[in-house]
């Protein structure tokens, strides 16, 4: 990918100084304070709701802005403060951000489910009537196959009876995730509420207070350019992403990264980690970029598409470890582990779709207009 570098010799970097990144972290306490309002009106209470929704993004979006530029330009604040509120920050984000995790996961799972067993339906609209004709179902599949004419051959049966038995089975599996998922949600949006009740939150929302109007900065900060702790920020980010195996990834689908998919360990899979770690550093160096231009960075397309690929990863590679979790659950018959394989297959497919995707837009050359 062609970057665009920060460069610390550029004539107007000394312009970009300490009171920058004040003026940056007091929008965004702000826009957490503004959030925050929002969230106490509305209540918070419905789950899916659309204004608690927005008001929780819009927090977490706050959270995570402040807690990059105190990573990034942590030479440039007092040192106590910002080690203390960075891993509140972390867990303020993190803590708002699963429900609508479990929400996105599930919604992820029952469409891969009803693109995959080819149902009129989504999978957990049938499953009354799927489960309730179960074995009937399955009957029917295998009568059907039989009743097809010879000239299909043995292959064609067995497609047949091994999509009915898709069918059957995604019935069955997107009940049995939406049940996982719901619930996890429901608690995910519990524990969101405590949270924002506990004395540990308020100590976090005071500190924020403070931030919109008076930012800690070392005394030497309003002299000091920021441009070489973003460059250091955009740096670590190309040598991570030097790190990944992109001419892999320059193979849509390839067999290397499967290796580990049918593993009983229900420990995250090895590869993703790296990629998880990339985009992260993606979005810190995105947001050091906004602090260099006030928070209206210009939009590198490079850098967007990047990002959205290296979301899509991340999706995937939790959906899929929600299917395989869904699969080790005691007493689940055939058809449904069968499904779930299936969906796992596919969602560890779209993992390597994205990283294919991202490889593509990281290593895109810029062509010079004529």
């Amino acid at each position: 990918m062609a970057q665009q570098h920060l460069d610390p010799t550029d004539p107007t970097a000394g312009a970009v100084t300490g009171d920058a990144l004040a003026g940056y972290l007091r929008a965004q306490a702000t826009e957490f304070l503004r959030a925050l309002r929002l969230h106490r009106e509305t209540g918070g209470q419905a789950a899916g709701a659309a204004e608690p929704v927005d008001a929780a993004r819009a927090l977490r979006r706050s959270a995570r802005r402040i807690s990059a530029s105190l990573h990034t330009f942590r030479p440039l604040l007092d040192p106590d403060w910002s080690e203390e509120m960075r891993p509140e920050l972390a867990w303020l984000s993190g803590t708002l951000g699963l429900e609508h995790a479990c929400e996105a996961r599930l919604e992820r799972l029952l469409l891969a489910l009803h693109r995959l067993s080819g149902a009129t339906v989504l999978p957990a609209q049938a499953v009354d009537v799927a489960v309730a004709a179960g074995s009937r179902a399955t009957g029917a599949a295998r009568a059907a196959t039989a009743a097809v004419p010879s000239a299909g051959g043995p292959a064609h049966a067995t497609a047949t009876t091994e999509r009915g038995t898709l069918t059957v089975g995604a019935a069955k599996a997107g009940a049995l995730l939406e049940r996982q998922l719901t619930l996890a949600r429901t608690r995910a949006h519990s524990t969101a509420l405590q949270a924002l009740g506990s004395s540990r939150f308020h100590a976090v929302a005071d500190k924020v207070a403070v931030l919109a109007s008076e930012v800690p900065l070392t005394p030497a900060a309003s002299a000091t350019a920021l441009h070489p702790l973003a460059a250091a920020a955009e740096e670590r980010l190309t040598d991570a992403v030097a790190a990944l195996p992109l001419v892999t990834a320059g193979h849509p689908y390839n067999a290397e990264a499967l290796v580990h998919g049918l593993s009983p360990d229900p420990a995250p899979h090895p590869q993703d980690s790296p990629w998880h770690q990339v985009r992260l550093l993606l979005r810190l160096h995105r947001y050091a970029r906004e602090v260099l231009h006030g928070g209206d960075a210009p939009v590198d397309v490079r850098l967007l598409t990047a990002g959205q690929a290296l979301n899509r990863h991340r999706d995937a590679s939790e959906a899929a470890a929600a299917a395989a979790q869904a699969a080790r659950t005691p007493r689940i018959t055939p058809a449904t582990a069968y499904a779930l394989g299936v969906l796992h297959a596919d969602q560890r497919h779209e993992v390597e779709a994205a990283r294919f995707a991202f490889q593509q837009a990281w290593l895109k050359q810029t062509v010079p207009a004529p």
